[in-house]
This record gives structure tokens, C-alpha cells and sequence, in this order.
């Protein structure tokens, strides 16, 4: 079952619907039918006479609290795998920390006269060209263009946020010889979903990190 749906039976039963799937799951399981049982009049005379329970509030609250604080959200599978991290020597972390530093400041370039045509916004950026054109002339209202000085360490050029060596891979047997320490996988956009789903076995038993991985619903010979 989807979470949407495990959702909708936990509202008929008045449970939280807050949490991992597996949380919802276990929240189902450990629900039980509860059976009517007919009361006699012996039985609430007794019922009376005991003193009630002290009920804490405080341990209610603190278990809604904690429901809440986790959040809504999907999760592909019951437990969740910490993504791999490439190993990376001083030099090479000081100068990802920089790179990221520098990307905050460099504006966002756009094509020329990106704000009046709808399909140019759309599109990436292109050298401004003509004689009267008021980007290329440097205009203060005019968008900044890509220059030389806006460009980052050479040492980590071309490398992943995290830090890994992206290698494109369109088969399975891509994968032999990578070095899951330094390199990560990115699967081809026009790779389908039976050799995904092999990319993604293959991958798994080599420890190598897929850095575009997606959700696969196997069904047949998939």
C-alpha cells in the first residue's frame, strides 16, 4: 500500500498520520479489533467502588509532539540508508567549502531580454551580440554577463556538490572499474527502467553512489 492510503485508514481509526511509512505500518499492526463486551450490573457496582486510574497527561502530549516534529513525508523504503560520502583529502574540502561560498555571491546570468519574451526566460544564458545592444554596453538595469572573473577553483572544476567525479553511465557494465571512494554514478536520461533497475543492482553490490537515483516500480520481467 502507498502512504496516501495508509494515511486514509489510520484517519478512519483516529491514529496520527504523521511519520515514516514504517511508523504508519507498525502503527497499524500494533492496533487490535476491540470486541464488545457485555456489562452486568455486579460488573459496574465494581467499576464504581475501584479508584481511578491516574492518567498522565503530560507522556500524551510529549507522543503527539513527537509525531508532529517528524513530518509528513514519503520514504522508498522501511528504513533509511545514509547516502556515501567520497573521501576527500584538506585541500580538497577547504576549496569545495570556497566554491560553495563563491556560488552565493555570482548572480544569476540570463539571456539577453529575458524579462520581455516569455520563451527567452526559458532558455540558458547566450552571449549578448549587436551594435546597440545595452547588455553588451555594460548597462547598470541590464543583467551581468558571464566573465572570466566569475569563475571558481580550478582544482574542483567539474566536480559534484558532495564532492564525487561524476561518471555518465548508460549500462551495467559501465561500472566495473569505478572507484566508489572518488566517483559517483549519473545514469543516462535515456536509459529505461529494466536497465535502470539493473544499474541500480549492479551499483548497490559495487557500493558506488548514484547521484540522479529514482524510485523504480518493477513489474514483469523488470
Amino acid at each position: 500500500m502507498t502512504v496516501a492510503e495508509l494515511k486514509v485508514l489510520l484517519k478512519e481509526r483516529g491514529l496520527p498520520v504523521s511519520g515514516k511509512k514504517a511508523d504508519l505500518i507498525s502503527r497499524l499492526s500494533e492496533e487490535e479489533p476491540v470486541e464488545e463486551v457485555e456489562y452486568t450490573e455486579s460488573d459496574m457496582e465494581s467499576e464504581e467502588r475501584a479508584p481511578d486510574e491516574e492518567v498522565d497527561e503530560g507522556d500524551e502530549d510529549s507522543e503527539e509532539g513527537n509525531y508532529e516534529e517528524e513530518g509528513d513525508f514519503e520514504e522508498w523504503d522501511d528504513f533509511h540508508t545514509a547516502r556515501q560520502k567520497p573521501i576527500l583529502d584538506d585541500p580538497t574540502k577547504s576549496a569545495l567549502e570556497k566554491r560553495a561560498k563563491q556560488s552565493k555571491k555570482q548572480p544569476k546570468f540570463r539571456r539577453q531580454e529575458w524579462f520581455r519574451y516569455r520563451r527567452l526566460s526559458k532558455t540558458g544564458y547566450r552571449k549578448p551580440k549587436g551594435k546597440d545592444s545595452k547588455m553588451r554596453k555594460n548597462k547598470k538595469y541590464r543583467s551581468p554577463m558571464a566573465r572570466i572573473g566569475y569563475g571558481k577553483i580550478s582544482a574542483v572544476r567539474g566536480l559534484h556538490p558532495s564532492g564525487f567525479e561524476e561518471v555518465m553511465v548508460h549500462k551495467a557494465d559501465q561500472l566495473d572499474g569505478l572507484d566508489p571512494e572518488r566517483q559517483a554514478v549519473r545514469i543516462g536520461s535515456t536509459v529505461g527502467n529494466r536497465k535502470r533497475s539493473s544499474i541500480h543492482d549492479r551499483a548497490d553490490e559495487l557500493g558506488l553512489r548514484i547521484l540522479n537515483r529514482r524510485q523504480i516500480e518493477r513489474k514483469g520481467d523488470v
